[in-house]
């Protein structure tokens, strides 16, 4: 069976030889990769580094590979949203799995270790602001693995079927899908923290139940969000990114998971947007154990 050389137009490798998006090349990066949404916190994690061998910036893409205590780490942020996420895993795992040259998959696979560091809202009284909550399983509201074959062998049905019963899922709205993180890297990177099941959507405030100025299709759905249970499991906070990070790199055969610092809590209804030395520790704890 002939091997399949990806056309131009369903990947683009720019004429320095980079992915279209990233502006990174395969030799740029580095298997242990740590991400975050905000461009200006890749500056900051690459202040703690000892060495930096490249700086690139595309966009909200900001990509800084270089030496962290002996050991070579790449920084990325990602910006906000599933959809980057989209473009983001799917070039992280071209550069190191594709050969540019043929554009063909190479035939040794090189594994990825993805942590993303993020902020984000708390759904529980045990979630205060300040915390640090793991990811252990994130439920997606935007549909993105269902663009994807084969992503029921990554999700988990029963726990969908439950969550859509419970709340009385919308047909209007995407079904949603849950995914577990990686397992080894959850204990590796994670002990000491809460961990719990992160719900990734599609927006920030009225898919979040922010009410500003247009009212609410739902007023009462993150009321029955909170009070949902799956055996031991309960949802713990909002963001917008985990669930398509934990869904691709998982039917990729890549390591990946999110741990966010709780910037407010829904339910006691108070927040912290000066936030930024709960991240800096977060992003070095991450970088410590990686």
């Amino acid at each position: 069976m002939s091997r399949r050389i990806i056309p131009e137009s369903e990947f683009i490798i720019n004429p320095d030889g980079s992915a279209f998006h990233l502006h990174v090349k395969p030799e740029n990066l580095s298997p242990k990769i740590v991400m975050m949404g905000d461009p200006d916190r890749v500056t900051v994690a690459a202040s703690l580094f000892d060495e930096i061998e490249v700086d690139a910036r595309s966009r909200e893409f900001h990509t800084v590979t270089g030496t962290y205590k002996g050991k070579r780490v790449t920084a990325l942020s990602h910006g906000i949203g599933t959809d980057n996420i989209d473009i983001v895993l799917t070039e992280l795992d071209a550069l190191a799995n594709i050969d540019f040259n043929t554009r063909e998959v190479k035939k040794e696979f090189t594994q990825l270790t993805m942590v993303r560091v993020g902020t984000s809202g708390g759904m529980q009284p045990h979630c205060p602001v300040g915390s640090y909550v793991v990811s252990e399983k994130s439920i997606g509201f935007d549909g993105l693995l269902h663009y994807y074959a084969g992503s029921e062998r990554v999700r988990e049905l029963e726990f969908e079927e439950a969550f859509k019963r419970h709340v009385n899922w919308s047909p209007l709205h995407c079904s949603p899908y849950v995914i577990s993180s990686n397992s080894e890297l959850v204990e590796r990177v994670g002990h000491g923290m809460i961990r719990g099941v992160t719900i990734s959507a599609t927006g920030f405030y009225g898919p979040q139940g922010r009410y500003v100025r247009l009212p609410l299709a739902d007023p009462e759905l993150n009321a029955k969000i909170e009070s949902f249970r799956f055996g031991e499991h309960l949802i713990t906070n909002y963001e917008m990114e985990s669930s398509a990070i934990a869904g691709l790199s998982k039917m990729m055969g890549h390591k990946a998971m999110t741990v966010c610092a709780i910037i407010a809590n829904r339910v006691a209804l108070d927040s912290n947007s000066d936030y930024r030395g709960s991240t800096e520790e977060l992003l070095e704890i991450v970088l410590d154990r990686i």
